[in-house]
């Protein structure tokens, strides 16, 4: 079944490791592990020490560094076995990721006023994901083990 699938598997799990080490830095930095490297025209900091940039005391990049390796260890238990139970929860996780970075983008945006880069990495990286996800999924979902 891989050559149904071909390599978009393989860029999916790609990208989802590179959101979960942007996810994951960012997550760092908010509990003082590491400290942002962003020029000082730019409103890293403004953006993720905003109100916005938690919920109930929890950063909300550690929800996306949870997304993206949920997305990670997903995709690769898929290559891994072709068992399309793997890659049933990929195809609902991604639209839920998309509209949450969608919302976080528009907070950036007209709410803080201020864009973070790595933020913006996290929710471009997470448009890529859910744009290709339905394209394994049509090549999929009537093939494969249940």
């Amino acid at each position: 079944m891989q050559n149904k699938v071909g390599p978009t598997i393989w860029v999916i799990a790609l990208i989802s490791f590179i959101g979960f080490l942007d996810a994951s830095y960012l997550t760092a930095s908010h509990y003082g592990a590491a400290e942002l490297i962003c020029g000082s025209s730019t409103g890293c900091d403004t953006v993720t020490t905003s109100s916005y940039s938690t919920v109930l005391g929890i950063p909300v990049a550690l929800g996306g560094a949870l997304y993206y390796f949920s997305v990670l260890i997903l995709s690769l238990l898929f290559i891994d076995t072709k068992n399309k139970k793997f890659l049933l929860p990929i195809v609902f996780l991604t639209p839920v990721g998309f509209l949450a970075s969608a919302w976080f983008v528009y907070l950036q945006l007209y709410v803080i006023e201020a864009i973070c880069y790595y933020c913006m990495g996290s929710a471009t990286t997470s448009t890529i994901l859910f744009l290709l996800t339905p394209l394994i999924w049509q090549k999929v979902r009537h093939q494969l083990t249940p």
